[in-house]
């Protein structure tokens, strides 16, 4: 074997497996790492299976934990080389605290933001969807309203049910504020009795979920993608 290619093949060997790290990167965190495999000025946030709490869910459960979620949008709103966020939902809902949380991130960034409701965007995973500057749900999808649940032992005391209440009008405040449905239309929805067998709530189906303003509009990944390079656009513009 001559020199040059005895040279060449430590090269090869040498060189990092990039695919490897990309999959890491993906089965870790559901994203593209945009620093180095992915150029793009779009950030892509996904959001799935159960929004994770403060105690870790079973390790069969699909889950959205907020500490890797918190600081992907720190680095969002830092770095200059990301112009937009979309966020891809398929979610089950989950803690309340954990998912208003980033619920707040989403809708206090500077930059333009889009959600997209895919397959389900259950319980929190609504304050998720509507957090975005604008929102978009599959006509296939469906997004479940339902009062605050707790699991496990509860004090059956008067103040228990205040700190429901309370909790509830966090989620139902936050939703008023970020969507075009109004706080009467949300309770409505969110108490009813007569659509869910053995429970309260109603199950939203894409259309209406834009018909009482919850998501502002039916469309797919394509639709979301446009709009927010749009809106991208129009705040280059502006500045």
């Amino acid at each position: 074997m001559s020199e040059k290619v005895r040279e060449k093949n430590n090269d090869e060997e040498k060189k990092p497996d990039d695919t490897s790290d990309v999959k890491q990167s993906i089965d870790s965190f559901g994203t593209i790492n945009n620093a180095f495999d992915f150029i793009s000025e779009i950030q892509y946030l996904t959001i799935i299976g159960s929004i994770e709490g403060h105690t870790a869910l079973p390790p069969q459960n699909k889950t959205t934990k907020y500490e890797n979620i918190i600081p992907q949008l720190v680095a969002v709103e830092e770095n200059r080389n990301i112009k937009g966020l979309l966020t891809i939902l398929n979610t089950v809902g989950g803690d309340v605290e954990a998912g208003l949380a980033i619920a707040e991130l989403i809708a206090t960034l500077s930059k333009p933001t889009v959600s997209l409701v895919l397959g389900g965007g259950h319980s929190i995973g609504i304050p998720l969807a509507t957090a975005s500057d604008y929102s978009f749900i599959a006509e296939s999808a469906t997004m479940t309203m339902h009062p605050i649940r707790l699991t496990g032992l509860v004090i059956g005391a008067q103040q228990t049910y205040e700190y429901f209440r309370r909790m509830q009008e966090r989620v139902v405040d936050f939703i008023a504020r970020t969507s075009n449905a109004d706080k009467e239309t949300i309770l409505q929805y969110m108490n009813a009795t007569g659509n869910m067998a053995n429970d309260v709530g109603t199950i939203l189906y894409g259309k209406e979920a834009t018909e009482i303003g919850l998501i502002d509009e039916v469309g797919g990944l394509k639709d979301a993608l446009d709009k927010l390079k749009s809106m991208i656009k129009e705040k280059e513009q502006e500045s």
